[in-house]
């Protein structure tokens, strides 16, 4: 009865150690294919910041064209500061950089 007691426990144990061997072997069989999923986790994430700063850029450039569409203050502004232009009896003072002489 103390032999057969042993077998089973024995028997029980090595059950026990197929199983994980099994979980363990499965495991490795699926770890390149989850760094591969964590990689493109990473890579969407990524994507996903630059979508949302290129959207950002775009209602930027959007307000500006409507700026420059509809209102005229906005084209004065425009030109007088990329252009230098001035108002008649008005006087344009440049500053250069500290560097340029």
């Amino acid at each position: 009865m103390n032999v057969s007691l042993f077998w089973d426990k024995l028997s029980k144990v090595i059950l026990l150690l197929l199983v994980v061997a099994l979980l363990l072997f499965a495991f490795l069989q699926y770890l390149p294919l989850i760094r591969t999923n964590q990689n493109y986790r990473k890579e969407l994430l990524a994507c996903d910041a630059r979508v949302a700063e290129q959207e950002r850029l775009g209602r930027q450039l959007r307000a500006s064209i409507d700026s420059l569409q509809n209102d005229p203050k906005a084209i004065e502004r425009l030109a007088r500061g990329k252009l230098g232009w001035a108002k008649t009896n008005e006087m344009v003072i440049r500053f250069e950089p500290a560097g340029r002489r």
